[in-house]
């Protein structure tokens, strides 16, 4: 069991972060052991199927034996949504003798670095390794990733609004107690206790942990990654297209002339191919234009119009991402 000593002013600091590499991080547990989270199959599945054979003994090999990561990987966010490049520079500022402190930490298979400079390049080597594998594995789908972190924190933060820290605690996942100002976290490799003095709990939701996680080592300060509410709809397909909807949105004349904006397009054509009066379409294309929907350039005599990035999304049916 790991245990987080908090006084009133770490509750007071208590906040909320994510964060890229994380989820990447934490991600290396479902390659290792597909039955953690049978949800995501199809992205381990699609993953396994792209990813170069060279680099995937080095990532499993970055997971311990009971499954531990090594503190290094998933340094502690420097705000409140640290971006990858960000969390990479903290990583590879990580002093030589952390390095290896969190590898037998983890209890991770093969050998440990022994000297500083191996050391550094294991870590070096690992960031490099890591990059790769988030562009092909955790970038395609971190927008929506992040959507669903970001409603778990709200969901929280109201929980802690409403019930103080023990309804916070009280639905994150039965290995978490909360009793008389710390927080035990049980099932875990560690046995320690440590006290906040002041540091506060910084807590990370996350698609692909399994359960609480805590750093390994005593001498982080209070961290817990924890699993996200709602997991199981990330992967689910997308609801089929309401081909009226856009319609009720916006009348059956801006419909559809947004229908035939994919490509640029004069008034006087537009008009043609609806059978109205060119100024009933200019009426329609000035609302179109003035909410972004549509964008216009001129050529010659003539304006011509088309559809914006947002009038794209708007026009085209909803589409999800494949799950990988």
């Amino acid at each position: 069991m790991i245990s987080f000593e908090l006084g009133v002013e770490d509750l007071a600091d208590t906040r909320f972060a994510l964060s890229p590499l994380h989820e990447t991080v934490y991600s290396l547990r479902v390659l290792r052991d597909p039955g953690l989270h049978a949800l995501h199959l199809p992205w381990r599945a699609s993953v396994l199927a792209r990813l170069d054979p060279r680099d995937a003994g080095p990532l499993a090999a970055l997971v311990g034996r009971r499954l531990a990561l090594p503190d290094f990987l998933t340094p502690r966010p420097t705000a409140f949504a640290t971006s990858l490049r960000e969390a990479m520079s903290l990583v590879r500022g990580t002093p030589p003798r952390i390095v290896r402190r969190d590898l037998e930490g983890a209890l991770i298979e093969g050998p440990i670095p022994a000297g500083d400079a191996s050391a550094a390049r294991f870590r070096d080597d690992t960031c490099d390794l890591l990059r790769r594998y988030w562009e092909l594995a955790v970038e395609p789908v971190w927008p929506r990733m992040r959507l669903l972190l970001e409603a778990d924190m709200t969901y929280r933060a109201r929980q802690l609004a409403v019930g103080g820290a023990r309804l916070l605690f009280a639905d994150m996942h039965p290995n978490l107690r909360w009793h008389e100002g710390v927080l035990h976290i049980d099932k875990m490799i560690g046995r320690h206790r440590v006290a906040a003095s002041g540091r506060g709990l910084l807590l990370m939701p996350s698609v692909f942990a399994h359960k609480p996680a805590p750093p390994v080592s005593p001498e982080e300060p209070p961290l817990l990654t924890y699993p996200g509410r709602a997991v199981a709809t990330l992967w689910s397909p997308a609801p089929a297209p309401d081909a009226t909807a856009l319609t009720s949105l916006l009348g059956a004349p801006r419909a559809a002339l947004l229908g035939l904006l994919a490509e640029p397009l004069p008034t006087v054509e537009l008009a043609r191919r609806l059978g109205v009066t060119p100024s009933a379409v200019s009426q329609h294309l000035r609302v179109l234009y003035a909410t972004g929907l549509v964008t216009r350039a001129r050529d010659g005599r003539h304006v011509l119009y088309r559809r914006s990035p947002l009038g794209e999304e708007l026009a085209t049916p909803p589409h999800r991402p494949a799950a990988p």
